[in-house]
């Protein structure tokens, strides 16, 4: 049931991942400067009710997986280490790309960033193919 929890949540990052690599950042370069800022407040402000809950889900099950097992998964512990990774990339590089771009629009950093972001989208695409190895 747990891993249940934890493959959907996953799932669903995975989902929220694509859209974001594939249509979100790079829609970033149309917005109209004049209403950057604010549109970057925005976002920040509303993608966290999406991903915050879901993001901490996924922490939090994959915890007690690794907590509860009765022998040595690889597949999990690859995936709580690409988890890992996700989330330090997270904190150290996006928080501060976002927060830059709070003071208007930057093409480089825009590209910065979708640049960056391949590498959380494939980790979360991997991650769900070791999850799904784990059934």
């Amino acid at each position: 049931m747990l891993l249940l929890l934890h493959l959907t949540v996953s799932s669903m990052m995975v989902g929220v991942i694509w859209v974001i690599q594939l249509v979100h950042y790079p829609s970033f370069h149309f917005v109209d400067n004049l209403r950057y800022s604010n549109f970057q407040s925005f976002h920040m402000r509303s993608i966290s009710y999406v991903v915050i809950p879901v993001m901490l889900t996924e922490l939090l099950t994959l915890i007690l997986l690794i907590y509860t097992m009765d022998e040595m998964n690889i597949s999990l512990v690859l995936s709580a280490i690409m988890l890992f990774v996700i989330w330090v990339i997270t904190a150290v590089f996006f928080s501060g790309a976002h927060q830059k771009l709070t003071l208007g629009y930057d093409k480089s950093v825009v590209r910065d960033l979708i640049k960056m972001n391949w590498s959380r989208t494939l980790l979360w695409t991997f991650r769900l193919i070791l999850l799904v190895a784990c059934l």
